[in-house]
């Protein structure tokens, strides 16, 4: 299964749209994940008029009426992938009684990865891999922290602090295992 996976569009009040060859890529995938940062109900309503399947999160700039929860999960071939923004450590809020706000990358690998640990925890999961997915720092990530990789597709519009580099992945999954691949605006 093909997924495509972006995140921090900000559209309109920081960029004018997603680049037209993401676009085709999302319309091209079986799946596609938004980490969230839409930035109005319009740009999530234009994504799911493209999306065959779409599984989404609410960023921190997203206004009220993009209604999507904080946390959500998905299940393919072994793999589950657990998506969230990445501004809150969800389980350090919970167990800490703490804001949980992220300030710095260890603190983002640490929202993200408690996260879909917690997530795959409480759904049961006995997936042979798990994926934390997340955005809100504008910056690519694809590596392993506590036992959970972890992917950030960087901002699908460039807009700072991504300083106009435009970024999103394909993930293939198939067998327990993902292939990813990064995407930049040419």
């Amino acid at each position: 299964m093909e997924i495509a996976i972006l995140s921090d569009t900000h559209v309109p009040a920081q960029a004018d749209g997603v680049p037209d060859q993401f676009l085709d890529r999302v319309a091209d995938a079986d799946h596609v994940v938004h980490a969230g940062d839409f930035g109005s109900k319009a740009a999530l309503s234009d994504v799911r008029a493209l999306a065959d399947d779409l599984t989404a999160v609410y960023g921190n700039a997203d206004p009220a009426d993009v209604d999507l929860p904080p946390v959500a999960a998905l299940a393919v071939d072994g793999v589950t992938l657990v998506v969230s923004h990445g501004m809150v450590n969800f389980v350090e809020r919970a167990v800490s009684s703490s804001e949980g706000v992220v300030f710095d990358r260890d603190d983002w690998l640490d929202a993200v990865a408690d996260t879909a640990l917690a997530r795959t925890e409480t759904m049961g999961d006995d997936a042979e891999l798990v994926v934390g997915i997340g955005g809100h720092s504008h910056e690519v990530e694809d590596g392993v922290h506590e036992n959970v990789r972890v992917l950030n597709p960087g901002s699908a519009t460039g807009v700072g602090p991504a300083e106009g580099r435009a970024t999103m992945m394909t993930a293939e999954v198939a067998d327990d295992d993902v292939t990813v691949t990064v995407h930049e605006r040419k």
